[in-house]
C-alpha cells in the first residue's frame, strides 16, 4: 500500500479530537484516509493507518464503524477498515490486517526479538529431560514421534535440531502480526504472540510468546481466561473456560475446555482436553479426556478415550518423576483406573482398576487388562468383540474436527493393519508359547507381570484367528474386486504386489501407519543431511499415500505362509478357501458385535427406566428414550454390513468359480 503524509488539515483536525503525537511526521495515512474517525489517540515512534470506511458488526448486531478511538499506538501499522477500540494500557509494534477487531484490551506488545514460541524445548514424556521437542509451526504428530523416541540415534536427532532452531530463526522479529479479520474483544495482555487471519479472542487473559496460526478455513477461538504461555497453535483450535496451556504444542483441530490445564505436552490432531490435567504427554491424534480428576503424565496416547479419575504415577519415590509409559493406539481406560509407569498398553485395550506391576501388553492387542485382587489379568484379543471398539473405529474419521486443506498429521484411520495384525499373528504365538511352557491344564499363566487364565489364553488365540483371518481376506478381496478374472493366471496377475515395500515389521508414527523398513530409510537419509523439513513431510507423506499398496506386501506375505507357496504357484482351491474364510471371520465377528450390542437393551439396562411405574412401563419408557435394538443405527449398520460382506464373498466366489486352472 502506498502512504503519503497527512495534510496540515487532517493535522489540525485530528488534534482537535484529541489525538497526540510525538512527531506527527512519523504518522503516514492510506490515500483514502479519512480523519473523523480517529479520536483520543496517541501516537510514537511510526505510524501508518489505511482507510476506515465500513461498518464493523459486533457480537450481537451491534454495528461501529471502522476507525481509531481511545487508544495508544507505538511503532504500529493498520490496515483498512480496523476498528481499534478502548485500549486501557497500548499496542507496540505489530502489523494489524485489514477488517480486524480490537476492543477493550490491556496491552498487546512485541517487547525486543521474538521467535512466537518456535524453538521452545518441550520436555515430553520424562519431566526429567532427554526428550525435549523443539516445537514450530509445521510439527507433525509423525515428525514428533521421531524426534521422541529415536533418542538412539543421537546424529539423526542433532541435525532435526539443527532444522528446526533454523526455522525457528527464520521466524525471529521485532515486529508482531495480527492478521485480517481478527477479533481481539474484552482481553488482557498479549505479548510476542503472532496472530493469524480470522482468530477470535474474546476474554482471554494472557498470551506471552506464541503463535495462533489460524487461517480464513480454520479459524483459532481462545475464550474467557485462557492462560498460554510459550505456545504453537494450529488451525481450527478451540481454547475456553480458564483453561491453561504452558510450553505446549496444540495440533490442528483440538478443542481445551472447561478448566483445563495442559503443561509441557504436545498435543496432535483432534484432541480433546476437558476439566482434568496434562503434564509431559505425548498425545497423538484423538486423544481425549473430558472428566475431572482425570490426570495424563509422561506417557505417549493416541486414539486414547480416559475416563473419569484415571491416573498415572512416573516417579517410585526414588529418582523422582523420570519413568513414562506408552498405551498404544486405541487403549482406553476405565473410570478410577490406575497405571503405574513404565507400563506398555497394547493397541485398543481397555485398562480397568489399578496395576502397579508394569504391565507391558504391547504383543496383545485387543485386550482388557483387569485388576482383581491387586493382580493384573490380561484376556487376550476381548475387544476384538466389543461394540464399543468397532463404534469407536467408525466415529474418529467422522469427528475429524480439521477444516484447514493443509493437514500437518498424516492418520490412518483403519482398525486391522499390518501394525496390529502383527501383534495379533505373535500374539497368536505368545499364547500358544505360554500353553506349551505352563502346559495345556494351567488354570493361570503368568505373563509380563500379569496373569492369563486358561479360558482366556484360548479364547484370544481364537478371536486372533478370527482377526487375522479377516484382514487377510479384506486384503486379497480388494485386489481381486474389480478385476476381470477368466484364467488362473489372471489371478495370479491381480495378486502380485506393486512394490517389493511392506515386508517385515511395521511401526504406528501417531497415526501414520507404515513399514519400519521405509521409516529406517527416511531416518538414514535425516542422518546423512539430505532432507529438508519440507523434504521429511512429502515422504512421511508419500508413505500415508502408498500405505494399501504397501499393506498388500505385507498382506502376501503372510498369505504365501498359509498356502505353503508363493502366488506364482498358488492354487485356485487355496484362493477360494481364503474366501470362505474371511467370509466365516466376517460374519462370526459381526455376529459377536451384534451379541455385545444388544446387552445394551436388556433387562438390566432398562433399571431406572418407568420410575413410577410397572415393567411394562419401564420398557416403553426405555423405548421411548434408546429405541428398540432392531431400531438402533448401530444395531443396523451391523446387520447391513454382514449382509454386503455376505453378498460381497459371494460375488468373488461367483467370480473363481469361472477361472479355469
Amino acid at each position: 500500500m502506498n502512504y503519503r503524509s497527512l495534510t496540515a488539515e487532517e493535522r489540525a483536525q485530528l488534534e482537535s479530537q484529541g489525538c497526540v503525537a510525538r512527531n506527527w511526521d512519523d504518522v503516514e495515512v492510506s490515500p483514502s484516509f479519512d480523519a473523523r474517525y480517529v479520536r483520543n489517540a496517541h501516537f510514537s515512534g511510526r505510524i501508518r493507518m489505511g482507510a476506515f470506511r465500513k461498518e464493523i458488526v459486533l457480537p450481537g448486531g451491534l454495528s461501529v464503524h471502522s476507525g481509531i478511538y481511545d487508544a495508544t499506538l507505538h511503532n504500529c501499522e493498520i490496515g483498512d477498515d480496523c476498528h481499534l477500540f478502548h485500549i486501557h494500557n497500548y499496542i507496540a509494534n505489530y502489523r494489524i490486517g485489514a477488517h480486524t477487531c480490537i476492543e477493550n484490551v490491556n496491552a498487546i506488545l512485541i517487547d525486543g526479538r521474538t521467535t512466537f514460541g518456535n524453538g521452545v524445548r518441550v520436555p515430553v514424556m520424562n519431566e526429567g529431560g532427554g526428550r525435549e521437542i523443539p516445537i514450530f509451526n509445521e510439527l507433525s504428530a509423525s515428525l514428533a514421534y521421531i524426534l521422541t523416541l529415536y533418542r538412539h540415534r543421537p546424529a539423526m536427532i542433532r541435525e532435526l535440531e539443527r532444522q528446526i532452531d533454523e526455522y525457528a530463526e527464520q521466524q525471529v522479529a521485532e515486529m508482531g502480526e495480527i492478521g485480517h479479520h481478527v477479533r481481539i474483544l474484552n482481553c488482557g495482555s498479549i505479548k510476542n504472540v503472532k496472530i493469524g487471519d480470522y482468530a477470535e479472542l474474546i476474554g482471554v487473559s494472557r498470551l506471552k510468546n506464541g503463535t495462533i496460526n489460524s487461517n480464513d478455513y480454520a479459524p483459532v477461538r481462545l475464550g474467557s481466561g485462557v492462560k498460554c504461555t510459550d505456545f504453537i497453535i494450529s488451525s481450527g483450535v478451540e481454547i475456553g473456560d480458564s483453561t491453561l496451556v504452558d510450553k505446549c504444542f496444540v495440533g490442528q483441530g483440538c478443542i481445551f475446555d472447561k478448566h483445563y490445564s495442559a503443561g509441557e505436552s504436545l498435543f496432535f490432531s483432534n484432541c480433546q482436553g476437558m476439566h482434568g490435567e496434562a503434564c509431559a504427554i505425548f498425545a497423538g491424534p484423538y486423544t481425549v479426556t473430558h472428566h475431572k480428576s482425570t490426570l495424563l503424565i509422561a506417557g505417549m496416547f493416541s486414539f486414547l478415550n480416559a475416563g473419569s479419575g484415571s491416573n498415572q504415577s512416573n516417579h517410585m519415590y526414588k529418582l523422582g518423576p523420570i519413568h513414562q509409559g506408552i498405551a498404544e493406539r486405541g487403549a482406553k481406560t476405565t473410570s478410577d483406573s490406575y497405571l503405574l509407569w513404565p507400563s506398555k498398553i497394547g493397541a485398543f485395550s481397555l485398562v480397568m482398576g489399578r496395576h502397579t506391576h508394569h504391565a507391558d501388553t504391547s504383543e496383545l492387542p485387543f485386550s482388557y487388562l483387569i485388576e482383581n485382587n491387586s493382580e493384573s489379568y490380561l484376556v487376550p484379543g476381548a475387544n476384538l468383540r466389543t461394540v464399543g471398539t468397532i463404534r469407536d473405529a467408525q466415529k474418529w474419521p467422522k469427528r475429524d474436527n480439521r477444516k484447514d486443506p493443509d493437514q500437518l498429521d498424516c492418520i490412518n484411520f483403519n482398525l486391522l493393519s499390518p501394525y496390529t495384525v502383527q501383534k495379533m499373528w505373535k500374539g497368536r504365538e505368545v499364547l500358544d508359547e505360554l500353553q506349551r511352557l505352563g502346559g495345556e491344564n494351567t488354570e493361570v499363566y503368568g505373563y509380563k507381570n500379569c496373569k492369563i487364565r486358561n479360558s482366556s489364553l484360548r479364547h484370544g488365540r481364537e478371536l486372533y484367528n478370527i482377526g487375522i483371518r479377516k484382514f487377510l481376506g479384506n486384503s486379497l478381496i480388494s485386489r481381486l474386486e474389480g478385476k476381470t478374472l477368466k484364467k488362473m493366471s489372471d489371478v495370479r496377475a491381480a495378486l502380485k504386489p506393486d512394490t517389493q515395500v511392506g515386508l517385515g515389521d511395521w511401526v504406528d508414527l501417531a497415526g501414520l501407519i507404515a513399514p519400519k523398513s521405509e521409516v529406517t530409510r527416511l531416518l538414514d537419509d535425516i542422518e546423512k543431511g539430505k532432507m529438508t523439513l519440507q523434504r521429511i513431510r512429502e515422504r512421511l507423506q508419500e508413505m500415508h499415500s502408498k500405505y494399501y499398496s504397501y499393506e498388500w506386501t505385507w498382506a502376501l506375505e503372510k498369505l504365501e505362509q498359509v498356502w505353503g507357496c508363493s502366488v506364482n504357484k498358488v492354487s485356485l482351491e487355496q484362493v477360494r478357501r481364503v474366501v470362505d474364510e474371511w467370509q466365516e471371520a466376517v460374519i462370526k465377528l459381526d455376529h459377536m458385535v451384534y451379541d455385545d450390542a444388544r446387552k445394551e437393551f436388556d433387562l438390566n439396562s432398562q433399571t431406572g427406566f418407568g420410575v413410577d411405574g410397572d415393567r411394562e412401563q419401564a420398557e416403553a419408557d426405555f423405548e421411548e428414550v434408546r429405541g428398540s435394538f432392531e431400531s438402533n443405527s448401530f444395531v443396523k449398520a451391523v446387520l447391513e454390513h454382514i449382509e454386503r460382506k455376505s453378498a460381497l464373498g459371494d460375488k468373488i466366489r461367483v467370480a473363481l468359480e469361472e477361472v479355469k486352472e
